[in-house]
């Protein structure tokens, strides 16, 4: 491997690959760097699975590529030729990934992390100390490439939050990162009444993930909530456009909010909210904080003490606290 030198802008041919992130969250944090890209006019194309299409195809200015869920990385490689690439930049381990490599992409760019060594011809080395928000992973990459990254345009959300959108505010207590995100089902549903006694509208999302606390929500509250199914993570990119709040539980969804615009109150567990809360300075994060914390397990082998202690008065507090401000 070599040492790390992008080519001069003179020596590229052809659009820069970037390989998305697999996971939602992730992919949410690598946004700002790939409009960064944009910006720089290096002519990315984002190559991704097909679920994330819509969400790649809602940055102006980006062509998509996509792949079939759990393709292998030769089914991959092939379309991978039809393109001139002139560069492929990657984060992370993946089939899409290691086709660059398939494909004999001549750059392969990306952070020198073992799992990506088998992989890159130009290797970039980040500075973990300065990673205090996972975003700056992300961004000391394109950083590195020449490409001024830290503008507050990269910041912005799709859809900036405007007085237009509905006064619903969506809910979803489920979390796709396991049960030890999830709070309690009796102070979801004191919360849930506690917005509807005072005239709060809810729009309650059901999934099919955790502990399926919305569905129980559902049951206890009846006809006071209405209710929305979501079997696909694009079905949400409508809701979180139209709607100003969201309220939830750490996991997918509160990144996928922010990056459509809407305004989140996220209640985290067992990760570290400096870390991995959403971007944007307009979300509120709770937390009680615990000794164990942060564990990042998808499953508590304790008492599940950081979701335990994290009371219904200080979360009632904070909603209405984020409500007002907006008043």
């Amino acid at each position: 491997m070599i040492p790390f030198k992008y080519p001069l802008m003179h020596d590229r041919q052809g659009p820069l690959l970037v390989i998305s992130p697999v996971r939602w969250d992730e992919a949410c944090f690598s946004v700002p760097s790939v409009s960064a890209l944009i910006a720089a006019g290096l002519d990315p194309l984002v190559l991704c699975a097909e679920e994330m299409r819509e969400f790649w195809q809602s940055i102006p200015g980006l062509e998509v590529m996509t792949h079939e869920p759990k393709a292998k990385a030769k089914s991959i490689t092939a379309d991978l030729f039809a393109k001139n690439f002139h560069s492929a930049l990657m984060w992370e381990d993946s089939a899409a990934a290691d086709a660059t490599r398939l494909a004999k992409i001549g750059n392969r760019i990306g952070p020198a992390i073992k799992s990506l060594k088998k992989i890159l011809t130009q290797a970039i080395t980040i500075d973990e100390a300065a990673t205090d928000h996972r975003v700056r992973f992300y961004l000391q990459t394109t950083m590195q490439m020449g490409v001024e990254s830290y503008l507050p345009e990269f910041f912005a959300p799709l859809v900036p939050p405007a007085a237009s959108r509905g006064d619903q505010i969506l809910l979803c207590p489920d979390s796709d990162f396991g049960s030890s995100h999830e709070w309690r089902h009796d102070r979801w549903l004191a919360i849930a009444r506690d917005l509807i006694d005072a005239g709060e509208k809810l729009l309650l999302i059901r999934t099919n993930t955790g502990r399926q606390l919305a569905s129980r929500m559902a049951e206890a509250l009846g006809d006071a909530i209405e209710c929305k199914d979501i079997a696909a993570a694009h079905e949400l990119f409508p809701l979180f456009m139209n709607h100003r709040f969201f309220i939830g539980t750490d996991g997918s969804m509160p990144h996928l909010a922010s990056h459509f615009g809407a305004t989140c109150i996220v209640l985290f567990g067992p990760n570290d909210p400096q870390w991995k809360r959403p971007l944007g300075k307009r979300h509120t994060v709770l937390r009680h904080h615990v000794e164990c914390a942060p564990c990042l397990l998808a499953k508590c082998p304790l008492d599940l003490r950081c979701q335990n202690e994290l009371v219904t008065a200080r979360v009632a507090e904070a909603i209405r606290d984020a409500i007002d401000a907006t008043k």
